[in-house]
């Protein structure tokens, strides 16, 4: 017959090896009555004193088993199989972690300029150049200039004339370029 759970786990924490070849339920019971043979003021004593501290504190009584228990061999392999399956998980999270920085993220393309903005460009280099709005490099009446070349680029683009003269004709003939 094999053996519960409840006497599995009891034979854990006292420290016999029921997995053993050969371990039959006699021979645990032989055991436990050698313990029990030995030391019954001891053990009765320790059951008492035990129960009292247990029932006191059952957080501790819990660790005190659990450790117990750690200190057979199963307990051992146990501890040795969590070890080595942290040590595989901070592993594999290094990895990722890894493999996370060193994608890189693509640059954003660059918008390319539309024909009119770069009409408006040129225009304004082109008043920027010229004495009509200020004097050479920088530009006094800024809305002024803005209209002009913006009037400007917008009838070229549909398929208007250049001025016979002035600043306009210069912003035409620089437009034209790029139309």
């Amino acid at each position: 017959m094999a053996f519960s759970k409840l006497e599995k786990a009891m034979a854990l924490v006292i420290g016999l090896d029921i997995a053993a070849p050969g371990f039959s339920r006699a021979a645990a019971k032989a055991a436990v009555g050698a313990i029990g043979r030995v030391t019954p003021p001891l053990a009765r004593a320790a059951a008492t004193t035990t129960t009292g501290l247990a029932a006191a504190n059952p957080a501790l009584t819990g660790a005190a088993i659990g450790l117990g228990a750690l200190q057979t061999q199963p307990g051992q392999d146990l501890l040795a199989a969590a070890a080595e399956r942290g040590r595989m998980d901070r592993i594999r999270f290094e990895q990722a972690l890894t493999n996370l920085t060193a994608v890189t993220i693509p640059k954003a393309k660059k918008r390319t300029k539309s024909k009119f903005n770069k009409m408006v460009s040129a225009g304004m280099a082109t008043v920027k150049a010229s004495t009509s709005y200020g004097k050479k490099g920088t530009i006094s009446n800024s809305k002024k200039a803005f209209k002009a070349v913006t009037t400007t680029a917008s009838k070229i683009l549909k398929g208007g004339k250049t001025a016979k003269s002035g600043i306009t004709r210069k912003l035409g003939l620089a437009m034209r370029k790029i139309r």
